[in-house]
């Protein structure tokens, strides 16, 4: 009876779906690149580098945001060639910042046009937190794109200071897919 009980609970709870690692800088599986508004004739400055943030390993995003001759962004970006794990609902981030909103931003095969992408906001308050964001929570960049990203369409994912005047300052030290 009890193994029928527990049976028919995992039945009724569900698939479970194992989380996947995608970075957590332990050691890094992937190049990150960084690049700012300045490949569109901005004037933001900064840097990205993998360093020790508060005792973690971390892709540690800084600089100047400035929204001057129609910029307004920093980021760091790693491609990712194989999409997002089949049946990915979100993405768990472990970060730290400065107590400013940041951004996901996610390239998929539908964003042919350097401008378009996929962007969702979170919080940091200071400290080391774990926030999740599903994939319904991601924004298109314009009307041309579908309303909410394909797990295996992504090509790519960026942590990403973002739209006004700032001095960014904020750390990546877990990305997983759930």
């Amino acid at each position: 009876m009890r193994h029928a009980l527990a049976l028919c609970l995992t039945l009724l709870a569900g698939p479970l779906v194992a989380q996947t690692v995608l970075e957590d800088f332990s050691a890094p599986r992937a190049e990150w690149r960084f690049f700012t508004d300045q490949v569109m004739g901005g004037v933001s400055t900064g840097a990205a580098r993998i360093a020790q943030v508060d005792g973690r390993a971390a892709l540690h995003l800084t600089g100047k945001v400035s929204t001057e001759n129609r910029g307004g962004f920093i980021q760091a970006r790693r491609d990712l060639p194989g999409g997002l794990p089949a049946g990915t609902t979100h993405l768990r981030i472990t970060v730290r910042g400065d107590g400013q909103r940041y951004f996901l931003h996610l390239r998929t095969t539908g964003t042919m046009l350097p401008w378009q992408y996929y962007q969702a906001p979170f919080d940091t308050d200071g400290s080391w937190q774990q926030i999740d964001i599903p994939l319904t929570a991601f924004s298109a960049s314009g009307a041309l794109l579908r309303d909410t990203p394909r797990p295996e369409a992504v090509r790519s994912v960026a942590l990403v200071a973002y739209g006004r005047d700032h001095a960014a300052d904020v750390a990546l030290a877990r990305l997983a897919a759930d």
